[in-house]
């Protein structure tokens, strides 16, 4: 009889975890596929003067004959990576070979080391830097603490870094919207200490978080006061001017 009561309550365990595993499955699926879609139309929008080539593996590319300096560029967490073709149109239109890296799940902690390997398909190119967009950033930098010597430099766009930077001859470029309400800037300002001083810092005046991207509302974000289109190009042109002094200062 002992041995009938402790197989049926085995039984009702084992249903339980089974019931436990099906709903955090569940959760878990519902949490992935609830993501933000990029613009369909956002490419027309912001065309680009480089055309642009899909890779085997997902990852898409600008090629500017004139480039020597590049991106590789790590999409923010739930965002559709073609929702920042708009941003790699503007910066390829400044001559910067530009790789935005599809991420499994679309999310960049899933593969932070999603740069690997990248640098050597572009012999050509003389300078790399890399960067990203909220967890995307986040997730760079944490990739670029471990490859430091690759690197010329940084973009963190409402973002921070949590690895140590500080003590490297990075160049670092930290941009975010002053109407960003989902940057936490407790931790924004706390993370600072781990980017080299010289670190330059541009509060675009009405930006907000989702327009580095063309991926419409994000839950949670401020009301923009400018266009997406205005924060876009604005990011373009501190990105390029960040990189353009560096070709000009060289080794």
């Amino acid at each position: 009889m002992n041995f009938l009561k402790n197989k049926s309550k085995t039984a009702k365990l084992l249903m339980l975890l089974a019931a436990v595993l099906l709903i955090g499955i569940a959760a878990c699926a519902g949490y992935l596929n609830d993501y933000y879609p990029a613009d369909p139309d956002a490419a027309a929008v912001f065309p680009g003067s480089v055309q642009m080539r899909v890779c085997e593996n997902g990852n898409l590319v600008w090629e500017p004959e004139e480039a020597v300096s590049g991106l590789i560029f790590y999409p923010g967490g739930k965002v559709e990576h073609t929702a920042y073709v708009p941003l790699m149109n503007a910066l390829a239109s400044r001559d910067i070979l530009c790789v935005l890296v599809e991420m499994p799940l679309r999310l960049a902690v899933m593969d932070m080391d999603a740069a690997e390997g990248i640098r050597e398909e572009f012999p050509q190119i003389e300078s790399w830097y890399i960067g990203g967009h909220s967890l995307g950033g986040s997730m760079a930098a944490s990739y670029l603490s471990e490859n430091t010597a690759a690197f010329a430099g940084l973009i963190l766009l409402g973002s921070y870094s949590t690895a140590d930077l500080s003590e490297t001859a990075l160049s670092v470029l930290s941009v975010y919207g002053s109407e960003d309400q989902v940057l936490n800037r407790e931790k924004y300002e706390q993370n600072k200490r781990n980017l080299p001083d010289a670190f330059q810092e541009l509060v675009i005046d009405g930006g907000c978080h989702a327009y580095f991207g063309a991926y419409g509302p994000q839950e949670g974000d401020g009301t923009p006061e400018i266009t997406n289109e205005a924060q876009i190009i604005c990011s373009a042109e501190a990105i390029a001017a960040m990189i353009r002094a560096e070709e000009t200062a060289g080794p």
